[in-house]
């Protein structure tokens, strides 16, 4: 494409020279190509291919469903683990209470019967007692009367103390280790729904189908691109500026865009320079830049969807500085 362009400027130049004419020298044209930063899709972990609504060329927004692995495993995973966060909650919940109403009733006739039991022995004691004190009962009696009163009024003692704690819940550190088996089973119930929307991933962004890698049905491995999808955002043309010209091309600056087939009046924005030259790709688009070091320069269209990846351009540059 650059050879007619030198040419008919050279057959321009020539003319005007024979006319007695001067013409201000063309803007240099420098070459490069459409290039696309693609977004693969992929899953991951391994599974088949269930279901696959997108085709290669279609424009999808953002949000769009892409595909979906089989979920038949995932879901039954995600139903154990939604159990187990309720019988963790439920089990923490528990820890906080006291026994229940039943329990505490079968505590309290306990209690009452304690009670009686100590009335009963602190009367024969103190009936031993008056016996002993008029020399008609024997010490032995008295001893064992003494006995039953101190055994009842400790099993009262202890009926209390069993009442009180009924009314409790666990202890601290129970109810913290329990708290954490609640925390636990939670984060474990999010990873599993963070795995299934990863195995059933949306667009990211608005983009177009450039191609789908699998057909339903087949075998995906982890982390295998299913579709890529190349967003007009990520469009961007690569160009070749020699050691001469890269004077003239600075971030932000304004070009002209010409290719094969494309419309007329295209532009684009200069996005970055390299520091460093390197050799000539080894797709050459011009026979000038054989073998010469160049600069890599990207730019960003103004048109995207006007230039397809793999397309040849030229690029004029500026007047420079």
């Amino acid at each position: 494409m650059s050879g007619w362009m030198d040419a008919a400027t050279a057959v321009f130049t020539a003319v005007l020279g024979a006319l007695g004419l001067s013409a201000a020298p063309a803007p240099p044209v420098v070459q490069g190509y459409v290039e696309g930063e693609y977004l693969r899709i992929a899953a991951p972990v391994a599974g088949t291919l269930a279901d696959l609504p997108v085709v290669r060329g279609q424009t999808v927004a953002a949000g769009t469903p892409l595909f979906a692995l089989d979920l038949t495993a995932a879901r039954a995973e995600r139903d154990r683990l939604a159990a187990a966060l309720a019988q963790a909650e439920a089990q923490a919940a528990d820890l906080t209470k006291g026994k229940r109403a039943e329990d505490m009733a079968v505590i309290a006739a306990q209690k009452r019967q304690a009670e009686a039991a100590l009335r009963y022995s602190e009367t024969d004691l103190a009936r031993r007692k008056a016996l002993a004190e008029r020399r008609v009962g024997a010490l032995e009696e008295q001893q064992s009367a003494q006995a039953a009163y101190d055994r009842d009024r400790a099993r009262l003692a202890e009926m209390a103390a069993q009442e009180a704690v009924a009314a409790l819940g666990a202890r601290p550190d129970q109810i913290a280790a329990a708290e954490q088996a609640v925390s636990m089973a939670r984060a474990a119930l999010a990873q599993q729904d963070r795995r299934l929307a990863e195995m059933t991933p949306a667009a990211p962004a608005a983009a177009r189908v450039e191609d789908t890698l699998y057909n339903v049905g087949e075998w995906v491995p982890a982390g295998s691109p299913v579709v890529s999808l190349l967003p007009p955002e990520r469009v961007k043309l690569v160009l070749f500026v020699s050691e001469p010209l890269v004077s003239r091309v600075t971030p932000g600056a304004r070009v002209d865009v010409r290719c094969d087939g494309c419309p007329v009046g295209l532009t684009a924005r200069i996005r970055f320079v390299a520091s460093q030259a390197e050799y000539t790709p080894p797709v050459i688009y011009s026979l000038t830049t054989r073998a010469k070091l160049v600069f890599r320069v990207e730019a960003v269209p103004d048109t995207p969807t006007a230039l397809a990846p793999g397309l040849p351009v030229d690029v004029r540059l500026g007047d420079g500085p």
